[in-house]
């Protein structure tokens, strides 16, 4: 199932990326939108029910504003609880992040895993980059939030970490590109874990309607929107969207 969520008033729905934890909207329009997203996902088969943690989602969030640098950031609040929900929903043993910059995507996407926010045990949860100046920011922040060391960063082109693995993944962040440019690149980290993202698992794509973006992104919709997965939801509600997309079960 191919499936797409607009919100109303998305396009006035704009966040300043330099002063990310800045209010956008009330708490509970918020959380309103989020919910109506999240019940486009169940409808399509994406994730198993609507239901998350909403106070450690905001004990998560206050963790992240009270300790973490994030000098810019496309993670509107919207996203943030989004892919929050998602990871509380789902419950991944195993995430791996492309592209992950200050850490502070990386953070949102494994929410229900680390800190104040977790609802459960992962067994391991890797964001990657290649800007070695700006992984050592996201390590901070991540250390800073999860401290176990469960989750972890690593300065690496993701196609070769992806394809030199064997475990299961269970669930795939993809936010890379190469100064504003090669969007089109996830398509590639995507193809190069294949074998590992396990029947079942998750895609997540960031910046699915962001101008800048959509023509590198043709060859990726595509490729999500076909037979090899059981469907591809893109939720907008803000001006960079998500493209939640599901591997084949069989």
């Amino acid at each position: 199932m191919v499936a797409e969520f607009i919100a109303d008033g998305r396009q006035q729905y704009i966040m300043n990326g330099r002063k990310p934890f800045e209010e956008l909207e009330p708490l509970e329009h918020e959380t309103a939108i989020v919910d109506q997203a999240l019940g486009e996902l169940v409808r399509a088969g994406m994730l198993p029910g609507a239901g998350y943690d909403r106070e450690l989602m905001l004990a998560h969030r206050s963790s992240i504003r009270a300790c973490c640098e994030v000098p810019s950031t496309a993670v509107t609040p919207r996203m943030e609880r989004l892919l929050y929900a998602i990871c509380d929903i789902a419950r991944p043993k195993r995430v791996v992040a492309a592209g992950v910059y200050c850490g502070y995507t990386f953070l949102s996407a494994i929410g229900a895993a680390v800190g104040p926010g977790r609802t459960y045990v992962a067994e391991e949860l890797v964001g990657l980059d290649i800007d070695a100046e700006m992984a050592e920011v996201a390590e901070r922040n991540v250390r800073r939030i999860d401290p176990t060391g469960t989750a972890r960063i690593v300065v690496q082109d993701a196609r070769d970490y992806v394809a030199a693995g064997s475990e299961p993944i269970d669930l795939l962040y993809l936010d890379a590109d190469v100064a504003g440019k090669n969007k089109d690149l996830n398509l590639g980290i995507l193809r190069a874990s294949w074998n590992r993202l396990r029947p079942g698992g998750l895609v997540l794509l960031h910046d699915s309607v962001m101008p800048l973006f959509v023509d590198q992104l043709s060859g990726y919709l595509s490729f999500v929107r076909g037979a090899r997965f059981d469907g591809s939801v893109n939720i907008v509600f803000d001006n960079f969207g998500l493209e939640v997309s599901r591997k084949a079960r069989w």
